[in-house]
């Protein structure tokens, strides 16, 4: 009779344990998950301001068409990728469309009327608040994906892991180019 209790006990302690590190795996995919929707959002936020962008620029640098141009065809790219590609061809395209928003804010130093211009300051500004918090979101989407990878290799969690067929996350990395590294700039 001790040992069937023995065994009971054994059998709902192990269960419990299952049951609890299943629990947290839900629990850090699930927030990592919210993590890549909050940088979608800031990502969408940033492609509505990009076409107002254009707009102000083209009213001032009419023969610049080339950069707007690229800049157009960088936030198309961009939004295609994040609808259907892997995490690093969504990350190649927004440091692509970072690259070509640099060039509109380099090509507002030749024209000071543009440079002077309240919309096109109001854009910038809420450009760069837009890049400041997907900045932040990449950062936060990436510890919730180093936590739950994390999880999963430790042991025993990855015994619970691998029968639940818990898969790891990518991170989500900067590319190796310029435009990856650097911010877009903004100056006044």
């Amino acid at each position: 009779m001790t040992i069937l209790w023995i065994i009971i006990a054994i059998v709902a302690i192990l269960l419990i344990w299952v049951i609890a590190d299943y629990n947290r795996f839900i629990t850090l995919k699930n927030r990592a998950e919210e993590a890549w929707a909050d940088i979608d959002v800031q990502l969408k936020r940033r492609y509505d301001l990009i076409p107002n962008l254009v707009n102000t620029v083209k009213g001032y640098a009419t023969h610049e068409s080339g950069t707007l141009e690229a800049v157009v065809a960088a936030r198309n790219s961009a939004m295609a990728t994040t609808a259907t590609g892997s995490l690093a061809e969504k990350g190649a395209a927004e440091n692509q469309l970072s690259g070509a928003l640099k060039s509109i804010f380099a090509l507002s130093e030749s024209y000071p009327d543009l440079k002077a211009n309240q919309n096109f300051l109001a854009l910038q500004s809420e450009l760069s608040d837009t890049e400041n918090k997907i900045q932040a979101a990449r950062r936060f989407y990436n510890g919730n994906v180093r936590d739950y990878n994390t999880m999963l290799a430790v042991f025993p969690a990855n015994l619970i892991a691998s029968t639940f067929h818990f898969a790891p996350k990518e991170l989500f990395q900067l590319g190796t180019d310029d435009a990856a590294k650097n911010p877009v700039e903004v100056k006044f």
